[in-house]
């Protein structure tokens, strides 16, 4: 799969980006998985930091992965609805969207157990209708603090560090991607995050475990 499209800096009052706390801890997600080849790396990294991630799931990547999916799960890792073929929402009529949604879902709770309670839609677009629709669904709508790193363009280690840096803060949702193309970039960039502020007493946490500690800003 080739990606296509880049995120937008979307602001709206449903997007959450930080939880409000004093701790140090924040949520690392990743988009557009789960990858065969990088997914099971960010999990043995993680597993040697005693961390936990989001994983924002594709319907159809988690259908070719389910295995690294339900490893993620047991893991200790959270799965997040991202949509069936990550299309752009507001080009869709509701029923296409409520498909989309739905149909990843039920792919999750078929490895997990239960309902994903946070979704991240694709490129962060989004209309009133979408909005609308994912909260009458129950959702809480995930952002992020570190959109400017885009990741998903390979612009190099040092781009993505220090676009990152400053966003690590006590409460903060911080976006990477594990599919779609060459994510080794995105692979050194969080050993080195998670090394660095592992250090400095930062624990990272699942996005919903983060939801729980405190109001959202």
């Amino acid at each position: 799969m080739t990606y296509k499209g880049e995120i937008k800096l979307y602001q709206h009052p449903a997007l959450i980006t930080q939880v409000q706390t004093t701790h140090k801890i924040a949520a690392i997600t990743f988009d557009d998985g789960p990858n065969a080849h990088y997914t099971p790396i960010l999990l043995k990294l993680f597993e040697e930091y005693n961390a936990r991630a989001t994983f924002y799931t594709i319907g159809q990547q988690l259908e070719a992965n389910r295995e690294v999916a339900i490893a993620a799960h047991q893991a200790g890792h959270e799965l997040g609805n991202h949509t069936y073929s990550h299309p752009r929402l507001p080009d869709l009529a509701r029923e296409q969207q409520l498909s989309e949604i739905e149909l990843t879902e039920k792919l999750i709770v078929e490895i997990t157990g239960s309902k994903p309670p946070t979704f991240r839609p694709p490129f962060l677009e989004f209309n009133n209708e979408g909005i609308h629709l994912l909260e009458s669904l129950d959702y809480t709508i995930i952002s992020a603090k570190n959109l400017s790193t885009e990741d998903y363009k390979q612009p190099g280690v040092d781009h993505i560090l220090s676009n990152t840096r400053e966003h690590v803060v006590p409460g903060s949702i911080l976006l990477f991607h594990d599919g779609f193309g060459d994510r080794s970039q995105t692979m050194d960039t969080v050993r080195i995050i998670l090394s660095e502020y592992t250090a400095q007493g930062f624990q990272f946490v699942t996005v919903s475990e983060l939801l729980q500690l405190g109001l959202t800003e």
